[in-house]
């Protein structure tokens, strides 16, 4: 079935400048920002120095077709990632969702796919996958995405690759806002707003958005909103502190399929993530310090079949939190080096349960595990690039990750590069990627197998 659909879009913006002059760094920021990559080396790097493959879709690209969600810009633009769509808008969760990304055939849904904010993890801390209305427009500066084995920097579920979201920053001083409006068929309605500002040494973004639709069949209605904010303070010229949140909150029905039609599958879903860091920032050397909360809310009506089912008595409901600490430092030790240590902690809390909808009990079932469940993990890691010659770069790391149920991995990758010339490169990477078993596959459901 082919789906048509058109959509009208209003698009105002302003910019109100405070200061006459922009600094050389911010200059440079925005003529190499197509160059200039943090992916793959957490510092940043011309990504033609890099052995690993990365694909940069800028802000003007995201916004180009005034779309409210990164993901189908970006399976338009990097090769190899493939997302899996259901209707005009929205993709929902549980039985009937989509948003599934695929790269280079190695699927998210399994926890093989990494989605970060700003390099850290988000995804679902009971089931493991990515959810995909939560990764928004408005809050968004560039995405990197890096194919294949990104597991030595960012350990478990980044064995497929990983799609970073790098957010909003005001590099220059001045004031810039924007609102945009959009309505087309299917009752599908769109909105975001903007505000960016800088004054010496502070800056700020603030972001809002709405959108719904009823999409092109019956019983599958969407609605979104959401906001971020960003708040970022030079303590010096070589150091920063910076604090952001976004949370989201969708409402999704499943129609069912062609001809299996259902009724009440409905779900309601806030997701939100919390982060606070401090940068460093020198001739030689940076790093940064950072803390990041991740967490979830999930309510989920099953449904039932239009013909002959009968309705849910009970909803089904979970809780998860992947919170953590990330650090780094990268130095220059001599010429032609970069060397980066790092180590991360992650703390991942989860809940799945039932509730009675009719008094909003906790109904105690014996196919899932109510109760909370912590798991802990942890990794250190060491990566080293060096320029041998003016034409080859030499790359080579290890990490060390330890979860609280499987134990210990060790994690090694290495590569090279060789630039015969400015325009071409020929590059090889070898690493190991791996992921931890999710909260679901370890405690929610009980072993098929009877012993």
């Amino acid at each position: 079935m082919q789906l048509k659909h058109f959509i009208i879009l209003l698009s105002l913006s302003a910019s109100s400048l405070v200061a006459e002059t922009v600094s050389v760094d911010s200059i440079a920021y925005h003529r190499d920002i197509s160059d200039v990559v943090v992916t793959g080396t957490r510092t940043a790097t011309d990504m033609r120095l890099l052995p690993m493959t990365i694909s940069v879709v800028g802000e003007s690209k995201l916004n180009e077709n005034h779309r409210i969600n990164l993901l189908p810009t970006l399976m338009e633009q990097v090769p190899g990632l493939m997302v899996t769509s259901r209707g005009v808008m929205g993709y929902g969760v549980s039985t009937g969702g989509s948003g599934g990304m695929m790269l280079r055939g190695i699927s998210s849904g399994a926890g093989q796919l990494m989605v970060l904010i700003d390099g850290h993890p988000q995804y679902q801390g009971i089931y493991g996958h990515s959810i995909s209305d939560s990764y928004q427009t408005m809050m968004t500066e560039r995405v990197e995405v890096l194919r294949g084995p990104a597991s030595l920097l960012y350990g478990s579920n980044a064995m497929g690759g990983v799609v970073n979201i790098v957010t909003r920053g005001m590099h220059e001083d001045g004031v810039r806002s924007g609102i945009r409006l959009g309505a087309g068929s299917y009752g599908t309605l769109q909105a975001d707003a903007y505000n960016q500002a800088r004054s010496g040494r502070f800056s700020s973004t603030v972001a809002a958005q709405y959108s719904r639709s009823d999409n092109h069949r019956p019983n599958m209605g969407f609605e979104q909103y959401g906001g971020y904010v960003k708040l970022n303070y030079d303590l010096s010229p070589h150091w920063n502190v910076y604090t952001d949140a976004d949370v989201t909150h969708f409402n999704s029905s499943y129609p069912g399929a062609v001809g299996a039609e259902m009724l009440e599958a409905d779900q309601w879903i806030t997701r939100g993530v919390a982060n606070i860091g401090v940068e460093n920032h020198f001739a030689r050397t940076e790093g940064r310090l950072s803390a990041y909360d991740n967490f979830g809310r999930h309510k989920i009506n099953d449904g039932y079949r239009a013909a002959g089912g009968s309705p849910q008595d009970r909803y089904f409901r979970s809780k998860d939190a992947l919170a953590g600490v990330s650090w780094y430092q990268s130095a220059i030790l001599w010429q032609g080096s970069r060397l980066t240590v790092g180590a991360d902690y992650q703390h991942i809390y989860g809940r799945a349960y039932y509730t009675s909808r009719k008094t909003g009990e906790v109904i105690e079932t014996q196919n899932k595990q109510s109760g909370h469940v912590h798991n802990n993990e942890y990794g250190v890691y060491v990566d080293l690039r060096q320029d041998i010659v003016s034409w080859l770069t030499l790359d080579a790391g290890i990490r060390y990750d330890n979860h609280t149920i499987t134990g210990g991995e060790w994690v090694p990758q290495g590569g090279f590069v060789i630039s015969p010339n400015a325009s071409s490169e020929i590059k090889m990477m070898v690493g190991k990627g791996f992921r931890n078993p999710t909260m679901r596959e370890m405690y929610l459901y009980p072993s098929a197998v009877q012993y």
